[in-house]
Protein backbone atom coordinates (compact mmCIF):
# COMPACT_ATOMS: atom_id res chain seq x y z
CA UNK A 1 0.00 0.00 0.00
CA UNK A 2 1.18 3.49 -0.83
CA UNK A 3 1.34 6.06 1.95
CA UNK A 4 0.23 9.61 1.17
CA UNK A 5 0.57 12.69 3.35
CA UNK A 6 -2.40 15.07 3.43
CA UNK A 7 -2.95 18.52 4.84
CA UNK A 8 -5.33 21.42 4.43
CA UNK A 9 -6.35 24.67 6.02
CA UNK A 10 -9.95 25.75 6.61
CA UNK A 11 -10.54 26.61 2.95
CA UNK A 12 -9.34 23.18 1.85
CA UNK A 13 -10.67 21.17 4.77
CA UNK A 14 -13.86 19.87 3.15
CA UNK A 15 -12.12 18.81 -0.06
CA UNK A 16 -9.28 17.15 1.87
CA UNK A 17 -11.75 15.13 3.91
CA UNK A 18 -13.56 13.95 0.79
CA UNK A 19 -10.31 13.11 -1.00
CA UNK A 20 -9.08 11.23 2.07
CA UNK A 21 -12.16 8.98 1.96
CA UNK A 22 -11.75 8.51 -1.78
CA UNK A 23 -8.05 7.61 -1.53
CA UNK A 24 -8.60 5.23 1.38
CA UNK A 25 -11.31 3.49 -0.64
CA UNK A 26 -8.70 2.97 -3.37
CA UNK A 27 -6.31 1.33 -0.90
CA UNK A 28 -3.98 4.22 -0.07
CA UNK A 29 -2.74 4.66 3.47
CA UNK A 30 -3.20 8.24 4.62
CA UNK A 31 -1.31 10.22 7.21
CA UNK A 32 -3.38 13.31 7.82
CA UNK A 33 -1.48 16.33 9.15
CA UNK A 34 -4.69 18.31 9.66
CA UNK A 35 -6.70 20.34 9.84
CA UNK A 36 -8.83 17.83 11.68
CA UNK A 37 -11.77 20.20 12.04
CA UNK A 38 -12.95 23.35 10.34
CA UNK A 39 -11.34 26.46 11.91
CA UNK A 40 -11.74 29.61 9.85
CA UNK A 41 -8.75 31.17 11.65
CA UNK A 42 -6.13 28.50 10.93
CA UNK A 43 -3.15 29.12 8.65
CA UNK A 44 -1.98 27.03 5.68
CA UNK A 45 1.76 27.05 6.60
CA UNK A 46 0.88 25.03 9.72
CA UNK A 47 -0.13 22.13 7.44
CA UNK A 48 2.03 22.72 4.37
CA UNK A 49 5.37 22.65 6.13
CA UNK A 50 4.91 19.37 8.08
CA UNK A 51 3.52 17.62 4.99
CA UNK A 52 6.43 18.90 2.90
CA UNK A 53 9.00 17.88 5.52
CA UNK A 54 7.62 14.34 5.77
CA UNK A 55 7.26 14.03 2.00
CA UNK A 56 10.88 15.00 1.46
CA UNK A 57 12.18 12.91 4.39
CA UNK A 58 10.48 9.74 3.16
CA UNK A 59 10.72 10.46 -0.59
CA UNK A 60 6.96 10.10 -0.61
CA UNK A 61 4.05 12.07 -2.01
CA UNK A 62 1.82 14.65 -0.42
CA UNK A 63 -1.43 16.37 -1.24
CA UNK A 64 -2.24 19.80 0.17
CA UNK A 65 -5.42 21.83 -0.14
CA UNK A 66 -6.12 25.49 0.59
CA UNK A 67 -8.51 28.00 -0.91
CA UNK A 68 -6.50 28.73 -4.05
CA UNK A 69 -3.75 26.05 -3.97
CA UNK A 70 -1.23 28.85 -4.28
CA UNK A 71 -0.46 29.85 -0.70
CA UNK A 72 -0.06 26.30 0.48
CA UNK A 73 2.29 25.58 -2.46
CA UNK A 74 4.42 28.61 -1.62
CA UNK A 75 4.72 27.48 2.00
CA UNK A 76 5.52 23.86 1.08
CA UNK A 77 8.20 24.95 -1.36
CA UNK A 78 10.14 26.61 1.47
CA UNK A 79 11.14 23.08 2.52
CA UNK A 80 14.32 22.00 0.75
CA UNK A 81 13.52 19.20 -1.65
CA UNK A 82 9.82 19.93 -1.87
CA UNK A 83 8.44 20.32 -5.38
CA UNK A 84 4.90 21.46 -4.65
CA UNK A 85 2.70 22.43 -7.58
CA UNK A 86 -0.72 24.06 -7.72
CA UNK A 87 -2.67 22.11 -10.32
CA UNK A 88 -6.00 22.94 -11.92
CA UNK A 89 -6.39 20.27 -14.61
CA UNK A 90 -5.38 16.74 -15.59
CA UNK A 91 -2.86 17.85 -18.23
CA UNK A 92 -0.94 19.95 -15.70
CA UNK A 93 -1.07 17.12 -13.19
CA UNK A 94 0.58 14.75 -15.65
CA UNK A 95 3.23 17.27 -16.72
CA UNK A 96 4.08 18.17 -13.13
CA UNK A 97 4.94 14.54 -12.50
CA UNK A 98 6.51 13.52 -15.82
CA UNK A 99 8.63 16.64 -16.33
CA UNK A 100 9.14 18.04 -12.82
CA UNK A 101 8.90 14.98 -10.57
CA UNK A 102 6.52 16.99 -8.35
CA UNK A 103 6.20 15.36 -4.97
CA UNK A 104 3.39 17.50 -3.55
CA UNK A 105 0.11 18.17 -5.31
CA UNK A 106 -1.66 21.36 -4.26
CA UNK A 107 -5.36 21.77 -4.94
CA UNK A 108 -7.85 24.59 -4.57
CA UNK A 109 -10.60 23.69 -2.16
CA UNK A 110 -12.17 27.12 -1.78
CA UNK A 111 -15.27 26.17 -3.69
CA UNK A 112 -16.07 23.29 -1.35
CA UNK A 113 -16.41 25.67 1.60
CA UNK A 114 -17.17 29.15 0.31
CA UNK A 115 -18.91 28.36 -2.96
CA UNK A 116 -17.11 31.42 -4.29
CA UNK A 117 -17.45 31.76 -8.03
CA UNK A 118 -14.30 30.68 -9.82
CA UNK A 119 -12.49 29.45 -6.72
CA UNK A 120 -11.88 25.82 -5.95
CA UNK A 121 -12.30 22.49 -7.62
CA UNK A 122 -15.34 20.25 -7.65
CA UNK A 123 -14.83 16.85 -6.06
CA UNK A 124 -15.14 14.99 -9.40
CA UNK A 125 -12.52 17.22 -11.03
CA UNK A 126 -10.22 16.96 -8.01
CA UNK A 127 -10.48 13.15 -8.13
CA UNK A 128 -9.48 13.13 -11.81
CA UNK A 129 -6.49 15.37 -11.10
CA UNK A 130 -5.37 13.25 -8.12
CA UNK A 131 -5.74 10.01 -10.10
CA UNK A 132 -3.71 11.39 -13.01
CA UNK A 133 -1.03 12.81 -10.73
CA UNK A 134 -0.62 9.59 -8.76
CA UNK A 135 -0.57 7.42 -11.89
CA UNK A 136 2.03 9.46 -13.80
CA UNK A 137 5.68 8.49 -13.30
CA UNK A 138 8.65 10.82 -13.65
CA UNK A 139 10.06 10.47 -17.16
CA UNK A 140 13.72 10.50 -16.04
CA UNK A 141 14.64 12.14 -19.34
CA UNK A 142 18.06 13.77 -19.21
CA UNK A 143 16.74 17.30 -19.74
CA UNK A 144 14.38 16.95 -16.78
CA UNK A 145 17.04 15.38 -14.58
CA UNK A 146 19.42 18.20 -15.50
CA UNK A 147 16.88 20.85 -14.51
CA UNK A 148 16.09 19.19 -11.20
CA UNK A 149 19.82 18.93 -10.44
CA UNK A 150 20.15 22.69 -10.98
CA UNK A 151 17.36 23.30 -8.48
CA UNK A 152 18.94 20.88 -6.02
CA UNK A 153 22.31 22.59 -6.47
CA UNK A 154 20.78 25.96 -5.67
CA UNK A 155 18.95 24.58 -2.61
CA UNK A 156 22.21 23.13 -1.28
CA UNK A 157 24.18 26.39 -1.54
Amino acid sequence: MTLLYLGADHAGFALKERLKQYLESKGFLIRDFGAWEYDKNDDYPDYAIPVAEMTVRTKGKGILVCGSAEGIAIAANKVRGARAVPVWDVASAKLSRSHNDANILCLAGGKTVTRAKGIGLSLPKAKKIVDAWLATPFSSEQRHLRRLKKIEHYENR
